[in-house]
């Protein structure tokens, strides 16, 4: 593919969103090539004809001698094949000298070598994406040398300064990062269950007073009721065992005590949060992970929490309910009293973390010939990289091939790039 991609022009917002959806199957053969002489500049684009050799690639010649530069990549790593003519002849590969120069954004130049196959010379070495790179060929024939120089631009493209503001284009090094992955599990605030306390009178009789209402927060040892005893007709007080909130209220005025609870005192300075979690979550849980809580959700269940608090997993449940969940546990401090008992909850929880020597941010993700790509920044001309990636946290995505570590890549609105490329790409299709 073979053609040099101009500028964005003043629809280069509206090309974003106008933008049909286009098959870059249709996308010109090897052997067509176009160039642009402003590069974002304003001035009209000129076409370069490019003529085209026996096996459809690019026909270089000077005097009797001519080289047909052909890429394959159907099915096999892309290499390139050239054939050789004298006075429209073909030649045999082993009478040509051949090397090629493949001169790329940001400086980096591939020295492509050849050998002899059947009647063409091929590539010693796989021909790296993207395939967009000024060539310099040197070939050898007859005892005299041939020089050719050409530009050949695939996914590239140029921004002027004004347009490049106006865009909202920003970008960022790819470096190493720490991937962090992250289970999300729901569940509802409880309280701790041995610091629930049911207060009962210690000798029958009517309650004549209740000196606390449900909600009420009460200390150790203060005053909760007042009740006659039934057997001597004194009156007694009956004090609380710990320091808690009123909760629940089990009898009333005049209510008899015999055998009965007065009420529930709950301590709730500190809380559980109980989890479900289903069996594909399990087995990635275990004691002492990082679980950050939060306690509002949209109707689409993203987080917008109000308030959230920081814990580790303190407990995972040996058995599943019968609705194939497994309880986990962890106990979050609650001083202010923010975290009610019921209050339902989202948390996130840490299952593990992965060192990468490089990645990218996962929305400045684009796809470019049916592969991942980001699109790197040398100046004012972005050229688009396609990837193989790795493991991903939804942050951020390890790169494994196809990205130099440093390299200035975009990561806002890189779709406009990609509908620029491809309204130009469209654009020359025949």
């Amino acid at each position: 593919m073979n053609f040099k991609l101009n500028k964005l022009t003043s629809s280069f917002i509206a090309a974003a969103i106008t933008l049909s959806v286009f098959s870059l199957s249709t996308m010109l053969p090897v052997n067509t090539a176009w160039a642009s002489g402003d590069h974002g500049h304003g001035h009209e684009e000129k076409e370069e004809h490019v003529e085209e050799g026996p096996h459809g690639g690019r026909l270089l010649h000077q005097g009797d001698f001519q080289i047909e530069i052909t890429m394959a990549e159907s099915g096999i790593p892309p290499e390139m094949r050239v054939y050789g003519y004298h006075k429209g002849e073909p030649v045999s590969p082993d009478a040509i000298k051949l090397q090629l120069k493949l001169n790329r954004l940001g400086g980096n130049t591939d020295t492509v070598t050849f050998i002899s196959e059947g009647d063409y010379l091929v590539s010693t070495q796989s021909v790296a994406e993207p395939h967009s790179f000024e060539v310099e060929v040197h070939a050898g024939f007859n005892d005299k040398s041939f020089d050719w120089h050409y530009e050949n631009y695939t996914g590239r493209t140029e921004i002027n300064d004004r347009l490049l503001q106006l865009s909202g284009v920003k970008t960022q090094s790819a470096s190493s990062q720490q991937l962090t992955f992250i289970d999300t599990l729901f569940g509802i605030v409880a309280p701790i269950a041995d610091k629930q306390f049911s207060v009962t009178a210690p000798y029958t009789g009517v309650i004549e007073q209740l000196h606390v209402s449900i909600g009420d927060k009460i200390l150790k040892g203060q005053v909760i009721a007042t009740v006659r005893n039934s057997s001597t007709l004194q009156t007694y007080q009956v004090m609380s065992p710990a320091s808690g909130q009123v909760t629940e209220q089990l009898l009333s005025l005049g209510d008899n005590t015999f055998n009965r609870a007065l009420l529930r005192i709950s301590d709730l300075s500190s809380v559980w949060i109980d989890l479900s979690a289903f069996p594909k979550s399990i087995d990635k849980l275990s004691i002492g992970q990082k679980v950050t809580i939060g306690d509002d959700h949209d109707a689409q269940g993203n987080q917008h929490s109000l308030e959230s608090a920081n814990s580790t997993i303190s407990y995972i449940a040996p058995t599943m309910t019968g609705g194939h969940i497994a309880r986990v546990r962890a106990v979050i401090d609650n001083q202010h009293g923010h975290w009610r008992p019921g209050m339902h909850i989202q948390a996130h929880i840490e299952t593990r973390t992965k060192a990468v020597p490089l990645a990218v941010r996962v929305d400045a993700l684009q796809t470019f010939m049916d592969k991942p790509a980001v699109f790197v920044k040398h100046g004012n001309t972005f050229e688009v990289r396609m990837l193989t990636l790795g493991e991903s946290d939804g942050v951020y995505t390890e790169v494994l091939a196809g990205l130099e570590n440093g390299s200035e890549y975009v990561t806002q609105n890189s779709y406009l790039l990609k509908a620029d490329i491809m309204k130009d790409a469209a654009k020359h299709v025949h």
